[in-house]
């Protein structure tokens, strides 16, 4: 496993724990700051998935807008946890992040949801992540 789809998972921990215990994002993300630093081996996966979370941080309007645009008839707060962290990072990476092309952004998210979601997730993920590819 590569080191950004690494991170991947490391911002979906992140995201989702902050969202399931209604915990502020960055006192979140500070905590797993603190825990990296103590683990030197993991430096690779860790400064991208910082860069995730933050990116999210910064521009969390425009990206639930992206979702809630995109999701047809879904709103934001009745998806599953898990799905909406996975979205973002998805979103996150289409509009914010040039180095990753799209077609890779929507894979490994569609790859997120088939491993920590339900059955009906990675079809989900990829319709909304597609529309908004489409779209921008």
């Amino acid at each position: 496993m590569s080191a950004r789809s690494k991170a991947r998972k490391r911002a979906l921990d992140i995201l989702f724990s902050s969202d399931v215990r209604g915990d502020d994002l960055a006192v979140t993300l500070a905590a797993e700051a603190k825990r990296a630093a103590g683990e030197p081996a993991r430096e690779a996966s860790w400064l991208y998935a910082r860069e995730i979370v933050d990116g999210i941080v910064d521009a969390r309007d425009e990206i639930d807008e992206q979702i809630v645009t995109h999701a047809r008839d879904w709103k934001i707060e009745r998806m599953p946890a898990v799905d909406r962290a996975i979205l973002r990072i998805g979103v996150w990476e289409i509009l914010h992040n040039d180095e990753v092309p799209t077609a890779v952004a929507i894979d490994e998210a569609v790859e997120l949801a088939k491993e920590f979601s339900t059955d009906d997730s990675g079809a989900f993920v990829h319709g909304v992540l597609a529309r908004i590819a489409r779209s921008n």
